[in-house]
């Protein structure tokens, strides 16, 4: 058997009285996309924290390669190959790509020594392109500002730069929640392309169809407690949505909503009741004003025939 690239087991993290995650238990393999589904509040974001180092877990514990170890900081887990890709990418839309690429690792990319010791920004510059190049996005300009660039694209260069400095496992959070489908297009095929060259991704989203595009197992998060991990071919797309939905809410709501349209439908038979007793009164009311209209006009032709001389 294979072993995990990384694994937690039965780990728990508590706040105080408040328990973001109970018992959670999970492994991520070389070439494999492990999607962690949950709607909000389920605990992906402390589980990921936890795995990239933010957090401590209170109970439980990760293994690297098979072997326990304790992050002491995310510094320390990025430095173990744990790389964390989030929402906001950490990335600064004035500066440009390369430097974005390049940001708190320059040392790797300098020229000179001692005091004259810089940045070699020509040689920076061809491997942000080449990077970039290689998930087929074509940089004419790697010195042009981060914020020039879409969504998908942004997100591209913050995944780009983990898998260059040395990424094993890579962890993205959400990354395709705020794109359109082209651009969530462009990040999907990119996280194929991290499975192609053998890294671990645990891919966290709460949209079932782009976890299912590109995922080969799928853990469902809820309230902090893991539902189970199924391989794609142990479980259906709808299934995994009913999991995350929560089936006996589902059931709930459209109890409710039968109820609904129930009462909806009783106060429409009341109202048109009571429309129809209105409607009578008033064709009654219309009847005798009719009838009263045509007896004074009977009184009146008799009178004014009374009063006609012989």
């Amino acid at each position: 058997m294979t072993t995990p690239l990384i694994e937690v087991r039965n780990v728990s993290k508590h706040f105080g009285s408040v328990i973001a995650l109970e018992g959670v238990s999970m492994q991520v393999y070389a070439g494999e996309v492990h999607c962690l589904l949950g709607d909000n509040g389920a605990g992906k974001s402390t589980l990921i924290k936890t795995l990239s180092g933010v957090h401590k877990p209170t109970r439980g514990e990760i293994l690297l390669d098979g072997r326990p170890v304790v992050f002491e900081s995310p510094r320390d887990a990025l430095d173990r190959g744990i790389a964390t890709v989030y929402q906001d990418l950490a990335l600064i839309p004035l500066m440009s790509i390369t430097r974005n690429f390049f940001m708190g690792r320059e040392h790797v990319v300098t020229k000179g020594r001692g005091l004259f010791r810089r940045l070699d920004v020509k040689k920076a510059n061809a491997i942000a392109r080449e990077e970039m190049a290689r998930i087929g996005i074509d940089v004419r300009d790697p010195s042009q500002a981060v914020g020039t660039l879409s969504g998908g694209e942004r997100q591209c260069v913050a995944i780009a730069r983990a898998v260059y400095f040395g990424a094993r496992v890579l962890i993205l959070d959400e990354p395709t929640s705020a794109l359109g489908v082209k651009q969530a297009s462009v990040v999907l095929r990119y996280i194929a392309q991290a499975r192609a060259r053998e890294l671990g991704v645990i891919f966290i989203t709460h949209n079932v169809h782009h976890a299912w595009a590109v995922g080969d197992r799928f853990t469902v998060l809820n309230r902090g407690r893991t539902l189970g991990t199924f391989r794609k071919e142990e479980i259906t797309r709808e299934q995994l949505l009913e999991m995350m939905a929560g089936g006996r809410e589902l059931e709930e709501l459209s109890a409710e909503l039968a109820e609904f349209a129930r009462a909806d439908a009783a106060r429409a038979q009341r109202e048109a009741a009571v429309e129809a007793e209105v409607a009578a009164e008033l064709q009654q009311e219309l009847e005798e004003t009719r009838h009263f209209a045509e007896e004074e006009r009977a009184l009146h032709r008799q009178r004014r025939q009374s009063q006609v001389p012989e």
